[in-house]
């Protein structure tokens, strides 16, 4: 269900655009608007299909926006159900094997997108026109300036503004990851009943975010420029009775996690691995704080992950010392 967060991004982090990089178009800046304003102001409901490494999976999805107030809510039509409830950003419920990869996220507050930022490290620009679900669309290129983040391409409803089709590509052009809307109702409106999670919904546990140096006690001596920390926390993993530390990083459309757990001489063993967009790399790393496992997941290239997780170093007094 990688479409869930994607989908999440895509309609509901732009702003508008006040002015523009050097290699950035004005009508793309104004296309990137629209999606904002759509995102706050247009109810719709619809079904797409989500494609990574070569696997399809297809959604149901009733997004509503009344007094203020943003409530959507995604279903999984393929094998077991699996569904995912927000209000305004914040999960609400999870069910199926979405369960295990909630867990327990920081309550962090609404995103929001500085696009004179973004447009420091993609350039923005209108790539041409197409048809999706039946409704006509301009496609948007987002091209990164450097070999740390992937491209994107989003095809908008001429229309709303809404999403119709986003596009992963890596650098040498290849496809990682493909949204798709396959229907777009925007007349007819989701109701209380289409909102309200089954059963099957588990409700998601709520952790009070607090200032991330205090709490986190790491950083990273080396990062792609543009990416920013916007969150942390720790948690107790009573199975292990250890304390796990995760850092969270944006650049205003890509993100990646940190997690850092105290480790032994025999447990753990170095990971480098991607599935679609999505990589994971594990690295066991001495510190003064002792053995620890870093392990960076996000949707950068393999080699910019790994040199993140060797980056990471212990944020205390002791340490700085």
């Amino acid at each position: 269900m990688r479409a869930l967060p994607l989908l999440s991004l895509l309609i509901g982090s732009w702003m508008t655009v006040p002015a523009l990089a050097a290699n950035s178009s004005p009508e793309a800046s104004e296309w990137l608007s629209k999606l904002a304003q759509a995102e706050q102001k247009q109810s719709y409901q619809g079904s797409f299909v989500y494609e990574r490494n070569g696997s399809f999976s297809s959604h149901d999805i009733w997004h509503r926006v009344q007094d203020g107030k943003v409530s959507e809510r995604l279903l999984q039509l393929d094998g077991a159900a699996q569904e995912i409830v927000r209000v305004d950003g914040k999960v609400q419920c999870v069910s199926g094997a979405l369960v295990s990869g909630i867990g327990t996220p920081p309550d962090a507050s609404a995103r929001v997108l500085d696009p004179l930022k973004l447009m420091s490290w993609y350039d923005l620009s209108v790539a041409g026109k197409s048809r999706v679900a039946g409704r006509d669309a301009v496609v948007i290129a987002l091209t990164p300036r450097d070999q740390h983040r992937y491209a994107f391409e989003l095809h908008l409803d001429r229309h709303t503004g809404l999403p119709l089709r986003s596009l992963m590509i890596n650098d040498k052009g290849q496809l990682l990851e493909r949204f798709q809307m396959t229907r777009l109702d925007t007349d007819d409106l989701p109701s209380d009943d289409d909102l309200r999670p089954s059963v099957a919904c588990k409700p998601v546990e709520r952790v009070a975010s607090t200032d991330s140096e205090t709490v986190a006690g790491w950083r990273s001596d080396w990062l792609p420029a543009g990416f920013e920390l916007i969150n942390s926390s720790v948690r107790r993993d009573p199975k292990r009775n250890s304390s796990v530390s995760s850092l969270m990083y944006d650049d205003g459309l890509a993100r990646f996690s940190v997690f850092l757990e105290p480790v032994n001489d025999s447990s753990g063993a170095d990971v480098r691995t991607q599935l679609g967009p999505t990589v994971a790399v594990s690295r066991r790393l001495n510190t003064p704080k002792g053995k620890v496992m870093v392990t960076v997941v996000g949707e950068i290239p393999l080699g910019t992950a790994e040199r993140i997780a060797l980056s990471m170093r212990p944020q205390d007094n002791q340490a700085r010392q």
